[in-house]
């Protein structure tokens, strides 16, 4: 005869606690939670590089052209694709909002002046002014930006070479966002159908003449970067 004080163990072994059902429920969400996660990071791992991309695979990624969304325009060869694909990877929106726009817009008629994109990430001015001489040009860069430049109608040479051992004749100005230098670099020839993108590693010397000091219309978008506060 059992005591009324005692625990039949028996009875109660198969009958899940409320602790186990919960325990159960936790487990079953954060399996759920952990097979979303996962799929989200192979779909984001395919859609556009990462920090641990090796250079044939930047390499790849630039190739592919997916990152133009449709944009049916070339990047120039001088294009830097590991800086793309690294600022690409920080602010997808902001360069998807820049290359939409490009896509987007009636170039040929978009009038002058400046055009918001996205607040002060992404914004274009566009221009109509006639080419110069190479004497009355500089050299520029930016840290805060990357500069997207198109001709659209005309042409233009535009210089490239690293700032890196560039003589600075104008310190940079916070407020303008710019610094000026001296020095020699490349120059190439700048007409529609292909566009530029300035990193702030690279300087840049922009509405050079071909011949004859013709006007040429031209948009260049700012988009916004980061880690180069130091440069």
């Amino acid at each position: 005869m059992h005591s009324p004080f005692e625990h039949n163990t028996d009875n109660h072994k198969n009958i899940p606690t409320f602790e186990s059902g919960k325990a159960m429920k936790i487990q079953t969400v954060i399996s759920v939670l952990s097979g979303i996660l996962f799929i989200s990071a192979a779909v984001v791992a395919q859609s556009k590089p990462d920090e641990t991309w090796t250079k044939q695979k930047v390499k790849t990624w630039f190739e592919s052209k997916t990152w133009l969304g449709g944009l049916n325009l070339a990047p120039h060869t001088s294009v830097s694709q590991g800086e793309l694909a690294e600022q690409y990877r920080l602010h997808q929106s902001w360069w998807d909002s820049a290359f939409a726009f490009l896509k987007n817009q009636n170039l040929e008629t978009i009038e002058k002046g400046k055009h918001p994109i996205d607040g002060d990430n992404v914004f274009a001015t566009v221009t109509e002014d006639s080419t110069k001489d190479f004497e009355k040009t500089r050299w520029e860069s930016h840290r805060k930006y990357a500069d997207i430049q198109y001709v659209i109608k005309g042409e233009e040479k535009i210089g490239v070479r690293p700032v890196s051992g560039a003589t600075v004749t104008q310190a940079y100005d916070e407020k303008t966002d710019v610094a000026h230098y001296s020095g020699s670099g490349k120059l190439f020839v700048a007409r529609p159908g292909t566009f530029f993108i300035f990193f702030p590693p690279q300087a840049h010397r922009p509405n050079i003449t071909t011949g004859g000091n013709h006007p040429d219309k031209k948009i260049v978008i700012k988009v916004r970067v980061t880690g180069y506060e130091q440069q």
